[in-house]
């Protein structure tokens, strides 16, 4: 039985640069790397120095908080560097892929016959476990603290999102099987989001609660979905997974293979021909797009527009990304730009501003933030796209100003920096409200653990 999930307040962007639903298969990378900083909170020891042979799966660094943590290969070859920045930390691992892809072999595994600690070994041995991701934090979960529930949203809302109903078909037994493995690991529930009218390979599946969302950006997203079933309290801990790490979890235990391939969705008006081709986490961006970028004044973004980390054409891929966008970089000023009317760019304000009158037109926006950074003005603007019950204006600035008190009274437990990407996009302060969030999320897991 399925649990509908209406949303109301929020903002859908439309952009150009829809993926087409055609799948292309790309050669192997001639590198791939492994960041860190992909993992936020994790402290890395490394495990494989330069010039170190690996398979795929086989383990680089593990958490310096968790020796039990261990973060694999993506692919077979040779460790030919290990990027480092300041005071030594380690900024990306990269390895010179070979040929064909050699796995280690984990064993196969039925989840129904384990118990839930045989559960955690088999994915912490594998490196599977960092594709569990705790609230409140957000950050790679503690296997020391038993979640009340797990969390799964199949449904993505944001700009340009892969659409998950394509990418996951054929996935059914993968998923079924990383479920009942998941299924273990918590007294509580497993819930799973999806579309309201798409038949999706969730719908039947034993031993979960589906629910049904919509509404605009963002429904999407999983903290938007905690705090419609069941939200967080002081002292409680849930559990979050991406779909599309199911896949790799599960056939984890059916095949014994830490297989990280994805299905990446090429988005934005830069690409030539938006589509989807099939990639392994950590590729180089330039093989993933080969053919199909615009080069041409150019912001190449790993995620989405609003939460994706900016990269160049010889960066990587992120690890948990399953979209690549390109879109014109915004670096130019309009003359009087504040004082037109304004056709051309999505504002939820009415002022001069006409993209109420076309709710399905499609934009091809540029990086422009229109403005400059500026003090907090208070237009009571954030709410409107808002749909956790939160104040968001004044927990942005307890979080601004440290204050842990307030930051705990005013819900920091339930928030991540995704939550507020909506309301920086429509920010006239032209705040950096998701680092504000994640440097007040850091601060409160060092103070209050």
């Amino acid at each position: 039985m399925s649990k509908d999930i209406r949303i109301k307040k929020g903002l859908d962007i439309k952009l150009v640069g829809e993926a087409e639903k055609t799948t292309t298969d790309i050669s192997l990378s001639s590198v791939y790397a492994i960041k860190p900083e992909d993992f936020h909170g994790i402290t890395p020891k490394l495990m494989a120095k330069e010039g170190a042979v690996v398979k795929a799966g086989q383990s680089l660094f593990y958490s310096k908080s968790d020796e039990r943590i261990l973060f694999p290969s993506p692919v077979s070859g040779k460790v030919v560097e290990v990027v480092r920045g300041a005071r030594r930390k380690v900024l990306a691992i990269k390895i010179a892929a070979d040929a064909k892809n050699e796995h280690v072999d984990f064993g196969v595994k039925k989840p129904s016959e384990m118990t839930a600690e045989e559960v955690k070994t088999h994915m912490f041995t594998s490196g599977c476990w960092p594709f569990v991701k705790q609230r409140p934090y957000d950050v790679v979960a503690n296997p020391n603290q038993a979640p009340k529930a797990i969390f799964i949203s199949a449904y993505a809302s944001a700009p340009l999102a892969a659409d998950l109903t394509y990418t996951l078909q054929g996935k059914d037994l993968e998923i079924k099987t990383a479920l009942a493995a998941l299924s273990k690991l918590t007294e509580g529930k497993v819930h799973v989001s999806v579309g309201k009218n798409e038949t999706t390979v969730f719908d039947g599946v034993e031993g979960i609660e589906l629910h049904k969302v919509s509404g605009p950006h963002p429904s999407g997203n999983v903290g938007t979905q905690i705090a419609k079933i069941d939200p967080i309290n002081k002292g409680e801990v849930v559990w979050t997974l991406n779909p599309i790490d199911l896949v790799v979890i599960g056939e984890l235990f059916l095949t014994g293979r830490f297989n990280i391939t994805r299905t990446i969705a090429l988005t934005g008006s830069k690409i030539n021909k938006p589509q989807y081709v099939t990639a392994i986490a950590g590729a180089t961006i330039s093989d993933v797009v080969k053919g199909n970028l615009e080069n041409d004044n150019t912001r190449v973004i790993s995620g989405n527009v609003l939460t994706g980390t900016q990269v160049e054409e010889d960066g990587f891929l992120g690890y948990y990304d399953n979209q690549i966008t390109a879109i014109p970089e915004g670096d130019d000023y309009e003359f009087f730009g504040w004082n037109k009317p304004v056709f051309d760019k999505i504002s939820p304000s009415r002022a001069l501003t006409f993209s109420w009158l076309n709710p399905n037109k499609k934009y091809d926006l540029t990086t422009n933030t229109n403005g400059e950074h500026r003090a907090f003005v208070v237009t009571g603007s954030y709410e409107n796209v808002f749909p956790l019950d939160i104040y968001p204006m004044q927990l942005l600035k307890a979080f601004m100003y440290k204050d842990l008190d307030e930051m705990e009274a005013l819900g920091g437990y339930e928030v991540a920096p995704e939550d507020f990407a909506l309301t920086e996009f429509i920010c006239v302060s032209k705040q950096p409200h998701q680092k504000i969030i994640r440097e007040g999320l850091d601060l409160m897991r060092e103070e209050l653990g």
